[in-house]
């Protein structure tokens, strides 16, 4: 008899054909050395460079691996509710590509999981959980753009949540798919819908601190906090005008 499924872990990727291999041999290396069944998601979106390649030659030494390749790109946001709609595990977790957040900060979500939270965070800002730190800063500027954003982003969406947008998120299975299966927004806003609907919902959101560790390849361009922002206040008309299923 088949196992149980207990913990999805859903990776997007866009051009990872870098960083990808081996954020995937450490995502490998923890789960292997847990006593929970488990799988990898690795959703392609639609990738230009060669990540579709890397990650079929290295799906061989990869337990578990489930690969999800769509040819166009659609954003982030868009690729990670693929994979949380098409996981199988009691407990979805996405986490980027660069491993910036280690796979290992999951010891600290499961214990949360266990006494009853929906959903687990990891956070970059000490103001939600003490011991969150950025211990490779990203440059100055973005730190300042999204402290600014931040504020806009509790004003007008999720109120009291210093980090919306680190990428490391765990769901349970009912609430991820009660969740993801509303969502709107594609690109990098994404997190903030879902945490907005996640309070929406009531659901217990848990917060773990984050050792976060940038990575200068980053996707995500200055533009992008502005599309953000418009992200946010689209996510705000929503609940307003009751467009998600409460």
């Amino acid at each position: 008899m088949q196992q149980e499924i207990y913990l999805s872990v859903i990776v997007p990727a866009y051009n990872e054909a870098e960083r990808l291999p081996q954020t995937l041999k450490r995502l490998q290396e923890y789960l292997t050395g847990n006593n929970f069944a488990y799988e990898i998601l690795a959703v392609l979106d639609g990738p230009s460079d060669p990540t579709r390649e890397v990650l079929q030659d290295q799906s061989v030494d990869i337990s578990n691996l489930r690969i999800m390749d769509r040819p166009i790109n659609r954003g982030k946001g868009y690729t990670v509710r693929e994979g949380m709609l098409k996981a199988s595990g009691r407990i979805r977790l996405f986490t980027d590509a660069d491993n910036s957040t280690d796979i290992a900060h999951f010891d600290k979500m499961k214990p949360l999981f266990d006494e009853g939270c929906d959903v687990v965070i990891a956070s970059r800002n000490s103001k939600d959980s003490a011991g969150a730190q950025q211990a490779v800063p990203q440059a100055w500027y973005k730190r300042a753009i999204g402290q600014i954003g931040n504020l806009l982003v509790q004003l007008l969406a999720v109120r009291g949540i210093w980090d919306t947008q680190c990428g490391f998120k765990a769901f349970r299975a009912q609430a991820a798919e009660r969740i993801f299966s509303q969502t709107t927004v594609d690109g990098w806003g994404f997190d903030i819908e879902v945490l907005a609907l996640a309070r929406a919902l009531k659901y217990k959101i848990g917060i773990i601190p984050a050792h976060w560790i940038n990575d200068d390849r980053s996707h995500v361009r200055p533009f992008d906090y502005l599309r953000v922002l418009e992200d946010t206040l689209r996510v705000r008309i929503n609940l307003l005008a009751r467009k998600y299923e409460l």
